[in-house]
């Protein structure tokens, strides 16, 4: 058995915490929510990790939202049941999303993970052995990983947005032509358009091919050190919220 969300998220703030004072890991915050929310072109130049306070805070707000998110949505869209062989988290971060949706399912999959940043590759490998899941990580591009065969799944979970439109409009190709042959896909983003503008274009693409394209808000409770962070923030993730693009597989 998985350990408890609760569980993780203790484990997971002791780490952060142990170089890192909570005001330090607050301002690095405030300073990675400008990026991600006034400066998103500066993403792309690798700011997101630069510096441990960052790296401190994307793990442990960005990071923990992903998990809580993406554990209900794959338990609201039915995408645990039957079980995956294997998913595959492309632009997995910390690993968070994909971790979600494999404590949902019994049995329990493999997880694989690819992402570009050296910081996120070695956080991810702690969310395995803290959840004790079964997988590996590396690094790799989005584009042009190998996908999972029938059985399989992928989730890319906030990371579409951050591809250029080619990158972008080959993967979505490949992703369709993969769940033609039995592999499902799940597609995350925030409920924003101006991050996604891209999005009613792939949400009519799914959809043709079978799937859904759905938004989500949901009630839950939070941890006291992430109800701490979002006022740093300015922000109230008492619901959360995103929408998603499901293709069930054949």
């Amino acid at each position: 058995m998985t350990p408890s969300f609760e569980d993780f998220f203790a484990a997971l703030e002791r780490r952060h915490r142990e170089r890192l004072t909570f005001a330090e890991i607050r301002r690095a915050l405030e300073a990675l929510s400008s990026l991600y929310v006034e400066r998103r072109g500066r993403l792309a130049e690798g700011k997101v990790f630069d510096g441990a306070g960052k790296r401190a805070a994307f793990a442990l707000y960005y990071g923990a939202l992903h998990f809580l998110l993406l554990r209900e949505i794959v338990t609201s869209l039915g995408a645990s049941q039957p079980a995956p062989r294997r998913i595959l988290d492309l632009g997995c971060g910390t690993l968070t999303a994909g971790a979600a949706w494999a404590s949902q399912c019994e049995p329990v999959p493999s997880l694989a993970g690819v992402d570009q940043s050296g910081f996120a590759l070695d956080e991810a490998r702690w969310t395995l052995r803290t959840l004790r899941l079964a997988g590996s990580v590396e690094r790799g591009d989005l584009d042009s990983a190998r996908l999972p065969g029938r059985d399989g799944a992928v989730l890319l979970a906030f990371a579409v947005n951050e591809l250029p439109e080619e990158k972008r409009e080959r993967l979505r190709t490949r992703l369709l032509a993969a769940a033609q042959t039995g592999t499902r896909v799940l597609v995350v983003e925030p409920l924003s358009r101006r991050v996604a503008p891209w999005w009613d274009g792939w949400a009519s693409a799914f959809c043709a091919a079978g799937g859904r394209d759905d938004e989500w808000r949901f009630r839950v409770a939070l941890p006291d050190t992430l109800k701490l962070l979002d006022r740093a923030t300015g922000l109230d993730h008492r619901e959360l919220t995103g929408r998603s693009l499901w293709l069930p597989g054949r």
